[in-house]
C-alpha cells in the first residue's frame, strides 16, 4: 500500500478563492445597508427584498471564507486525511442562508405587498443606489468570473461545464449569486418603474416574488452541489481512466481490478485500487512498483494528493485457489 510523502501543502488556490469571495463580502455589506435604506424611503418590497438579498450574500460570503480558511488546515492523527471536505459543510450552510435569509424573505415580502398593498414614495434614491449597487456587483461577478475563466482554461474544459462541475464551490457560489444579484436589480428597477408609471403596487410585488424565486434556484443549485461532494464524487471518468492507463504502464503490474477515486477538495483527490501483481514478483518488487505507480499518478495527475494500492490476486489465481473471482 502506498502513500504520499507529506510535504508542503498547496493551498488549494485558496488566497485566489479568499480574494474573490472578500471583494463579494465588502460589496454585498455596503450595498444591503444603502438598500435598505433605500427601500424603507421609497416604500419599495422589492428594494426592501433586495436588500435581505444582500444581507443573505453578506452572510454567505462570510461562511464560505470560513470554509476557505478551515478546509486548508493539514492534516493530523486526529484527521488523518485531511479537512477538505469541511469547506462544502460550510458551503452547504451559505446555500442554507441565501435561501432562509434571501428567497422566504423576498416571497414574503412580495405576498404582502400583492394582498395589503402598498403606498410608494419617492423611487429616486432607490433608482441610485440600483445604479451603484449594479456597479459593484458587476466589479465582484468580474472578479469571480476572471477567475472561473481562468481555471476552466487551465483544466482545459468549457466554461459552462468547468462552472457546472468544479469542486470550488466557493468561486461557484461567488458566480451565481453575483449573477443572480445583477438579475435582482434589474428585477427591482422594473418593479419600480412600473408601480411609478402605473401608481400600482402590483409591479412592485411580482418583482419581490421574481427575486424570490431566483434566490430559490441559486439556494438550490448550491447545495446540491455541495451535497454531491459530502456525499461522495469521483474524478471525472477520462481521469479515471488515464489513472488505470498510468498504473497498467508500470512494470510488474498486471491488472487493476478496481479503481476508486474520491475529490476531497478542489485540488484535492484519493485513489484506492485493488490491483494484481505478477505472481512471480518478489514483495521488494512489489513494494517497489507501489512506489514507482504513487510517483507516476502525482507527477501526472498534481491533484492526486493520496495513494492507497491494494494487492489483489487476480481472477484466474483466485478461481485456481477456489475462491471467490470477484474480490
Amino acid at each position: 500500500m502506498a502513500e504520499p510523502a507529506h510535504g508542503r501543502r498547496e493551498t488549494d488556490g485558496g488566497g485566489e478563492s479568499t480574494f474573490t469571495v472578500l471583494v463579494a463580502a465588502f460589496a454585498n455589506l455596503g450595498i444591503a445597508i444603502a438598500k435598505a435604506v433605500a427601500g424603507v424611503v421609497s416604500g419599495s418590497s422589492a428594494m426592501l427584498s433586495e436588500a435581505a438579498h444582500s444581507v443573505a450574500d453578506t452572510v454567505t460570503e462570510v461562511l464560505l471564507l470560513t470554509s476557505l480558511k478551515r478546509s486548508v488546515r493539514p492534516a493530523d492523527e486526529d484527521h488523518p486525511l485531511g479537512h477538505g471536505p469541511e469547506r462544502y459543510i460550510w458551503a452547504l450552510l451559505a446555500a442554507v442562508a441565501t435561501f432562509v435569509g434571501g428567497a422566504v424573505f423576498a416571497l414574503y415580502d412580495g405576498v404582502h405587498t400583492l394582498t395589503h398593498g402598498e403606498e410608494p414614495g419617492d423611487p429616486l434614491v432607490a433608482y441610485l443606489v440600483l445604479a451603484v449597487a449594479f456597479l459593484l456587483e458587476g466589479y465582484s461577478l468580474r472578479t469571480g468570473l476572471r477567475q472561473a475563466r481562468g481555471e476552466a482554461r487551465r483544466h482545459k474544459v468549457p466554461f459552462g461545464r468547468y462552472l457546472r462541475r468544479t469542486p470550488d464551490t466557493a468561486v461557484k457560489a461567488v458566480v451565481m449569486e453575483d449573477s443572480a444579484a445583477l438579475a435582482g436589480l434589474l428585477l427591482a428597477a422594473g418593479g419600480l418603474l412600473g408601480g411609478q408609471l402605473t401608481g400600482s403596487g402590483v409591479w412592485d410585488g411580482v418583482a419581490s416574488l421574481c427575486i424570490g424565486a431566483l434566490l430559490l434556484y441559486v439556494a438550490w443549485v448550491l447545495g446540491r452541489s455541495n451535497a454531491e461532494f459530502l456525499i461522495g464524487r469521483p474524478l471525472p471518468r477520462t481521469v479515471r481512466d488515464r489513472i488505470r492507463a498510468e498504473l497498467l504502464a508500470v512494470e510488474h503490474i498486471e491488472a487493476v481490478l478496481e479503481l476508486t477515486t474520491l475529490l476531497q477538495g478542489p485540488r484535492e483527490a484519493l485513489v484506492a485500487a485493488k490491483v494484481d501483481f505478477r505472481d512471480v514478483s518478489t514483495a521488494a518488487q512489489v513494494e517497489w512498483a507501489c512506489e514507482r505507480a504513487e510517483q507516476r499518478l502525482r507527477e501526472e495527475f498534481p491533484v492526486v494528493r493520496r495513494v492507497y494500492l491494494d494487492p489483489t490476486p487476480g481472477f484466474a489465481q483466485r478461481r485456481s485457489e477456489g475462491l471467490n473471482p470477484w474480490p
